[in-house]
């Protein structure tokens, strides 16, 4: 399996060892990337990653690929995915697919032209056991219809203090706060939903990590906890003074077409983080949590604990236990065509349901999807807009 990278950073430098360790035949044999962030992990873990090219048709033009990995800068995932359909590649992209309505249009007017599953997309919590627990547990009848939602994605300050120091700071470049880090969870529980949201408000902006709140002088505490976590392109050693336009918390409700709503909220300085759901259905309550470890089950009308489980993580995983369970899926659906649990089209939807939420937190308003959807729906039929 010869795979090629374009934009070796941090994450596909990380992904480039999970493959490789989980798919014995995964060879990196190329990649693009004029400041490959992630190429001195590649060489600690002893990962080859091939020939440096400088440019990707120059790298597709020397190369027969049977894989192209995009972990570019998001506003350039755009254009490398179509290099690469142009090309007839499968791909793999890192999420989030696009930053704006517009690429999300123009990506799905694409689309339209060739098979979806040519394109994949990193939404790594698909493959968790945790959620593939949960729907479990909803496609046994445990939970009945889904009522409400309670969710979040909290990060710890060494973490936000990465958002404020790297590229992802600018919106620009990222496309937001909540749509580089939360489209994972709202894809998550879209799933759970089956049904697109339509109903949106969103409130938040910066208070943490502000000048008013910098140490005044930064000791070895500070220093680890607000440079532990190295920045890559673009990168700076600015932190309560950045001059990103992302935000540092904000919290959404949305209400989706079957009228069933979820609550969520997201902060970038959370000491003892989590990242947890509350399930609310007719029939029962479904609890977990990504980074405690734990899944439980209630019945509503006995309160009986039908399940209580807790997760062991992996050495090698950051998403507990997710990443080696995806580069496996990955890999079986790129040489034997085998289904996997998550869509380009989902990923889609999830991030056009992260830039409502912006735009609601933006104009303090209550955003209605309905026109974005029957516009995303034209384009994915290949309808100009």
């Amino acid at each position: 399996m010869k795979v090629g990278i374009v934009g070796l950073g941090f994450r596909l430098g990380y992904l480039a060892r999970v493959f490789s360790a989980q798919h014995e035949g995964f060879e990196v044999v190329g990649y693009v990337d004029p400041q490959p962030a992630g190429l001195s992990y590649t060489q600690e873990h002893g990962v080859s990653v091939g020939k440096s090219y400088a440019s990707l048709e120059d790298m597709l033009d020397a190369e027969k690929l049977d894989l192209l990995m995009v972990g570019s800068p998001n506003h350039m995932h755009l254009e490398h995915i179509r290099i690469g359909l142009e090309h007839g590649l499968k791909i793999f992209t890192e999420k989030p697919v696009v930053t704006s309505v517009d690429e999300t249009l123009a990506l799905a007017r694409l689309l339209s032209r060739y098979p979806t599953d040519q394109v994949m997309v990193g939404l790594v919590l698909r493959y968790a056991p945790l959620y593939v627990d949960l729907r479990k547990a909803q496609a046994d009848g445990l939970l009945g219809d889904v009522v409400s939602i309670e969710a979040s994605e909290h990060i710890p300050p060494y973490h936000g203090a990465f958002f404020m120091r790297d590229w992802r700071r600018y919106e620009h470049y990222s496309g937001s706060f909540m749509l580089e880090k939360c489209c994972h969870d709202l894809d998550l529980y879209n799933g759970v939903m089956g049904c697109r949201p339509k109903y949106v408000s969103s409130f938040g902006g910066r208070k943490t990590f502000i000048p008013k709140n910098a140490p005044q002088a930064l000791g070895i505490n500070d220093l680890e906890v607000y440079y532990r976590k190295p920045s890559g392109w673009m990168g700076t050693d600015k932190v309560f003074d950045s001059d990103g336009d992302i935000i540092d918390f904000q919290t959404a409700i949305v209400e989706y077409e079957n009228g069933s709503s979820l609550a969520f909220h997201t902060n970038l300085s959370v000491p003892d983080d989590f990242r947890r759901f509350a399930v609310m259905g007719a029939k029962g309550q479904a609890e977990g949590d990504f980074v405690r470890n734990f899944f439980k089950v209630h019945d509503s009308r006995t309160s009986a604990k039908l399940i209580d489980k807790v997760y062991t993580g992996t050495e090698l995983s950051v998403h507990y236990g997710a990443d080696e369970q995806m580069a496996t899926d990955i890999a079986a659906h790129v040489l034997e065509g085998t289904a996997l649990p998550v869509s380009v089209i989902n990923a889609l939807e999830a991030g056009l349901l992260a830039m409502s939420m912006d735009e609601a937190r933006r104009t303090h308003t209550v955003i209605d999807m309905t026109s974005i959807w029957q516009r995303f729906d034209a384009a994915l039929s290949g309808q100009a807009s």
